[in-house]
C-alpha cells in the first residue's frame, strides 16, 4: 500500500454552539484508494465532509488534502478535489452536454472534457436531452461527471446513491470503480452498508465526532467474531436453540420468530460446524439448518454503534 496520503488529518475539531460536532477526527486516506465514512445520524460525518472540502473551518487541527494544507491553501484544495453531494446539482432545464460545457467554462476546461465525460458515463445518446427528463441513475452520472470536469485528485462523495434503484446503484458503483482504477482517490459517506462493503478499501466509522474503529471490510468483520445460527423447525423450540447457542458462545442470541432463527457471536475459533449440531441435537432441537457465518457490515455497524438507552428527561 502506498505510503503517501491524499488525505490526511490530525485532531480535527469542529463546534457549532455547545454541539461539539468533531472531537479529534484523524484520518488517513491513501492515494488511490476508497475510505468510507460511516457512522449513526449526527456521528459528524457530514461535517467532517463540509470541513475537508473547505466549505466550513475548523476550530482546531489541521489536515492535507491532494497535498495542500486546508488551511493555508484552501483555494489549492478546492482546485484539486470534486464534490458530488446528496441530491444532483445539476440544471434540469439544461441539457446534459449544456451543463457540462458550463462547469467546464466555469472552471476554465476545454470543451472537449465534457464530450468526453458523456461518453465516458453513458450518456452521449442523450446528450441533448434536458436533465429533468433524465432518470435518477443517469442525473446521478450527470452529476458525478461534472465533478470530474476539472479532473481531480481526491472525490468527495456524500451519499451518491441516495434514493436510486439498485440498477442505477450498480451504475454509479462501476462509475466509482473506474475513478479509482485511474487513481483517483474516493472518500465516501453513505448509509447503504452494502455499498460501503463493495467499494471501501478501508472503512473509518466515526462516532460522536471522533474515528472510533478503521480497517478493511474483513477486518471490522473479524474483530466481532462469527455467528452461530440455528434455523429451527417450530418456533417453540427457539428457546431451547437460544440456551445452546448461550452455553457455547458466552453471548446473548438475538431470536427471530418469524424466521424461527437464533443467532449469537462468537470469537471462539474452536467451535466447529459439527460440535454446533451436535449440541443442538442433543439438546432435542429439531434443526432445519445451523451454520457458522461471518457477520454482514451491517451487523458490525450496529454493534459497534450500540449505544446505552437513556431514559427520557
Amino acid at each position: 500500500m502506498t505510503s503517501t496520503y491524499a488525505v490526511l488529518s490530525e485532531g480535527l475539531e469542529k463546534r457549532f454552539g455547545a454541539v461539539h460536532a468533531l472531537r479529534g477526527l484523524e484520518l488517513a486516506v491513501p492515494e488511490g484508494s476508497v475510505c468510507g465514512l460511516l457512522g449513526p445520524n449526527g456521528a459528524g460525518k457530514t461535517t467532517a465532509i463540509r470541513v475537508l472540502t473547505t466549505l466550513l473551518a475548523p476550530d482546531a487541527g489541521s489536515a492535507r488534502v491532494a497535498g495542500h494544507d486546508l488551511m493555508r491553501e484552501p483555494r489549492e484544495v478546492r482546485r484539486h478535489i470534486g464534490v458530488t453531494g446528496q441530491y444532483a446539482s445539476v440544471d434540469g432545464d439544461l441539457t446534459g452536454a449544456e451543463n457540462l460545457r458550463l462547469f467546464a467554462r466555469l472552471l476554465r476546461a476545454p470543451r472537449s472534457r465534457a464530450a468526453e465525460l458523456l461518453e465516458r458515463f453513458g450518456l452521449a445518446a442523450v446528450a441533448d436531452r434536458p436533465a429533468h427528463t433524465y432518470s435518477g441513475g443517469m442525473r446521478r452520472r450527470l452529476d458525478l461527471a461534472a465533478s470530474l470536469i476539472a479532473r481531480p485528485r481526491v472525490l468527495f462523495l456524500d451519499e451518491p446513491t441516495t434514493g436510486l434503484d439498485p440498477h442505477s446503484r450498480n451504475e454509479i458503483w462501476d462509475c466509482v470503480r473506474e475513478l479509482t482504477g485511474h487513481g483517483t482517490t474516493v472518500v465516501l459517506t453513505t448509509q447503504y452498508l452494502e455499498e460501503a462493503d463493495q467499494l471501501a478499501d478501508d472503512i473509518v466509522l466515526i462516532d460522536e465526532g471522533r474515528a472510533a474503529h478503521r480497517g478493511t471490510p474483513a477486518e471490522l468483520k473479524a474483530a466481532i467474531g462469527n455467528y452461530a445460527q440455528a434455523v429451527v423447525a417450530d418456533a417453540a423450540a427457539l428457546p431451547a436453540a437460544a440456551a445452546v447457542l448461550d452455553r457455547l458462545t458466552g453471548t446473548e442470541p438475538v431470536l427471530d420468530v418469524e424466521r424461527r432463527t437464533a443467532a449469537a457471536i462468537t470469537l471462539d475459533a474452536t467451535l466447529t460446524l459439527p460440535r454446533l449440531v451436535r449440541e443442538l441435537d442433543a439438546a432435542g432441537v429439531p434443526l432445519v439448518d445451523a451454520g457458522l457465518r461471518p457477520p454482514t457490515l451491517d451487523e458490525v455497524f450496529l454493534r459497534l454503534t450500540a449505544r446505552k438507552e437513556t431514559a427520557a428527561a
